[in-house]
């Protein structure tokens, strides 16, 4: 009897680490990282929402002397030219492609106003994003708020 017990408690430790693995999301807050001077820079707050497509919208900003700062370098075409980066949405309607990536969406860089191609996906506790525009990309990574 208690062999059998062994093994079912194996069984469901098992389970329990493989519906863990299975369920990473990139839902939550996160500290966005400059790729080029390593500096933490914003807070984007990611969320699925009900059209089943994942959101990102910068909750707050490092820098005390941006606080205000609008996308003046976003189209005049794009909703949000003109608008406060704080509260902005700049990841739209990314969709979960594997068990470890979601593509598909764009993310907009509210410092030059460009619009990326985006991909994302799970490396450790991290999140990688990389924006691209034709054959070229960039890629930061984000850390986990706590």
């Amino acid at each position: 009897m208690k062999k059998v017990t062994i093994v079912a408690s194996i069984l469901l430790s098992f389970l329990v680490l493989q519906t863990g693995a299975m369920a990473q999301t990139i839902s939550g807050k996160w500290k966005t990282i400059d790729d080029e001077t390593g500096n933490e820079k914003s807070v984007v707050q990611i969320w699925k929402s009900a059209d089943g497509f994942f959101y990102g919208k910068i909750m707050s900003l490092v820098d005390p002397e941006k606080q205000d700062s609008k996308c003046t370098a976003c189209e005049k075409t794009d909703s949000r030219y003109n608008k406060k980066v704080i509260g902005m949405t700049i990841i739209q309607k990314i969709k979960k492609t594997s068990a470890n990536e979601w593509k598909n969406g764009t993310i907009l860089d509210p410092n030059n106003g460009k619009i990326y191609d985006c991909k994302i996906w799970i490396e450790g506790k991290n999140l990688k994003l990389r924006g691209y525009i034709g054959p070229f990309y960039r890629t930061q990574t984000w850390v986990p708020v706590k």
